[in-house]
């Protein structure tokens, strides 16, 4: 019986040099394996977990996470990412950081692209600035209708964006909207204005400087029931960052219309424009298409009948 003792101790050690090491350089899979190794846990225990903190994953997918075989991206799967942290007990974001460890090799495939490594960031920053605000991700609403203008200014920077929404609420005393605003990188969240157009004012507002993220709520001074529709229009002032080479957006659940419109200053216009679709922020872009700037308006749009889950959004090139 010592002997038995002994060989579970030397292997309990052995396990956790091994998460040690893993948790140091990764990459992401092999951490998650080790983890799960060193705690001693079934996957179907770890699914448990996982629900007993709100977030559904399969069994299959849990097993291909730590094969490597694919890696967490939807929402959904970062949200799992960070319950794993605590439920395996390790340090709060060293899975996320691991995740994000392909970023430079992936980023080389994506020209003048946001770095996989910034939307994982900016993803977990997203879902901390709205517990803060005590909302949920949708907030009781669907949206039927999303038409959004974005305006680059003569310095070719991300001067502000306009947003016209149109939604309906799922659940009753739905009252605001939580405004998501991504600027460029290097931009500086704290000068970014909010301003409440038609049918909202502006509430609270945070914001994290490492990310540029910025999310502000919009009341609506009237509580509406479940079915109930409610059009309203806010704006975001930015020129904060640098030179701007593409607008994206990012939808989760499938949603109603989208329509993006860029409009360029007449002293900063680029030389060519296109629209593209990515599946999530790891995935490899598709659906680009050549739009032609209209002479008189400098403007290019897309417009989505539909959205489903993913991102889509246009790139620019500079001379």
């Amino acid at each position: 019986m010592p002997h038995a003792t002994q060989h579970a101790d030397v292997a309990a050690v052995v396990a956790t040099a091994e998460l040690d090491s893993a948790l140091r350089g990764g990459p992401f899979h092999v951490a998650l394996r080790a983890a799960i190794a060193a705690r001693g846990l079934p996957l179907q225990r770890v699914q448990h977990h996982l629900s007993r903190h709100g977030v559904k994953v399969g069994v299959t997918s849990l097993s291909y996470w730590q094969q490597g075989a694919r890696r967490p991206q939807r929402p959904e799967s970062l949200r799992a990412v960070r319950a794993l942290e605590e439920i395996l007990q390790l340090p709060e974001e060293s899975l996320i950081r691991l995740l994000a460890e392909s970023d430079d090799a992936a980023a080389g495939q994506r020209p003048a692209a946001r770095s996989y490594r910034s939307l994982v960031e900016a993803s977990g920053v997203l879902h901390r600035l709205l517990a803060e605000l005590g909302s949920p991700v949708d907030g009781g609403l669907h949206t039927l209708g999303h038409h959004e203008r974005v305006r680059i200014g003569g310095r070719r920077e991300l001067l502000g964006r306009e947003s016209h929404h149109i939604v309906r609420a799922h659940k009753d005393g739905v009252d605001r909207f939580v405004a998501v605003h991504h600027g460029d990188p290097g931009c500086a969240p704290e000068r970014m204005q909010v301003h409440a157009l038609e049918n909202c004012r502006t509430g609270r507002v945070r914001l994290h400087h490492g990310t540029g993220v910025l999310v502000a709520e919009l009341l609506f001074d009237t509580r509406l029931r479940a079915g109930e529709t409610f059009l309203f229009r806010y704006a975001v002032e930015d020129g904060t960052a640098g030179v701007s080479h593409e607008y994206v957006r990012g939808f989760g659940p499938a949603g109603g219309q989208y329509a993006l419109q860029v409009r360029f200053d007449e002293n900063a216009l680029p030389t060519r424009c296109h629209r593209f679709t990515q599946h999530s922020p790891a995935a490899p872009r598709s659906g680009r298409q050549e739009l032609a700037l209209t002479g008189l308006h400098r403007s290019v749009h897309i417009v989505e009948p539909r959205v489903r889950s993913g991102i889509v959004g246009i790139g620019w090139d500079w001379e």
